[in-house]
């Protein structure tokens, strides 16, 4: 048995939690702790409620994203696209895991397998490409809102060099994933056997990547969604009793998001997002207790939403089984 890859994921997941406890430990547990309190059960149901209704922006962003044929209903992208987000979340798979899961419910909803496997990818790319909008956006207001702090400059540079980095690295990824098709259909395979069947993970991805209206739709349908994450930020801010206009809420959770997905290799990003509230939250005007009670929230929240989505599809995946046997 080969426990490399478990043991780092181990690794990575140990060392976020201490640096989670660390960082409010510094900040002060009562005060981040009255924060959370401050919010109160009601204000943690309306950060849900308005979580799943973002969830419909990204659930349409892959159905325009998929060829009308292969289109199915809604409602079943919707709970597949929250079954991914919950994975990635909650759970101490990858957002890769995530992906794969989401991709196997639309399989036994019916969608082709190769169409599954090879919309996951392409739909993580117009969703990364989104996110370079959201950054750029993110730069540009916060920039005005904290160049005169000490100590924002750091941030700053290193965000712009993740912005410049990031447009040919989505234009390599686009390239690897349509040039490196065999390859990929190689390792789709490990996981959907289908998927040597009918249809090639090839021809998919060219079909995704040939229609560039298609591509534009579920980019837009993305940005939409990155935008309303902002909204929850401004929402979750309000709850704990942080005054931030929405646009310095909505540039907030743009660096935050690129913090994250630097530091993608730490399972649900434990201890990174903490430390990335409580650095932001003050060049924004914030205490840094109010980041980490947000940061903390939000936890709450994917727990709540992530726990019957999980369960869900281990249910499925059950049923399946046993329909097998």
């Amino acid at each position: 048995m080969k426990w490399g890859p478990k043991i780092g994921v181990g690794v990575a997941l140990l060392a976020g939690l201490v640096a989670a406890i660390y960082v409010v430990w510094v900040i002060g547990f009562g005060a981040v702790l009255s924060a959370i309190v401050r919010a109160g059960f009601g204000g943690l149901a309306l950060l849900c409620l308005y979580a799943l209704s973002v969830f419909i922006w990204l659930a349409y962003a892959w159905y325009f994203l998929l060829p009308p044929a292969q289109r199915r209903s809604l409602p079943d992208l919707y709970i597949a696209r929250l079954v991914r987000d919950s994975i990635a979340e909650i759970s101490p798979f990858s957002p890769v895991g995530g992906m794969m899961a989401a991709a196997r419910l639309m399989i036994l909803k019916g969608m082709n397998t190769a169409y599954a496997a090879a919309s996951m990818a392409a739909d993580a790319t117009t969703e990364a490409m989104a996110q370079v909008v959201f950054l750029a956006f993110g730069l540009g207001w916060g920039f005005t809102q904290f160049q005169h702090l000490q100590g924002s400059g750091p941030v700053t540079r290193a965000m712009v060099a993740v912005l410049l980095l990031a447009v040919p690295g989505i234009a390599l990824l686009i390239f690897l994933q349509k040039r490196g098709a065999a390859f990929a259909e190689k390792i789709a395979a490990r996981f959907f056997p289908q998927v040597r069947e009918g249809i090639s993970f090839h021809a998919a991805i060219e079909d995704l990547y040939d229609s560039p209206s298609r591509l534009a739709a579920s980019a837009a349908l993305h940005l939409l969604a990155w935008i309303g994450a902002g909204g929850g930020t401004y929402i979750a801010f309000l709850l704990v009793g942080g005054k931030i206009t929405l646009l310095n809420a909505i540039a907030l959770e743009a660096l935050l998001c690129t913090i994250r997905s630097i530091a993608a290799f730490v399972p649900a990003a434990i201890g990174v997002q903490e430390a990335g509230y409580a650095m932001l939250a003050p060049l924004f005007g914030l205490p840094a207790e109010m980041g980490v009670a947000v940061s903390l929230l939000k936890r709450a929240r994917e727990i709540v939403l992530g726990v019957p989505a999980l369960l869900y599809w281990q249910a499925v995946e059950s049923r399946k089984v046993f329909v097998n046997e």
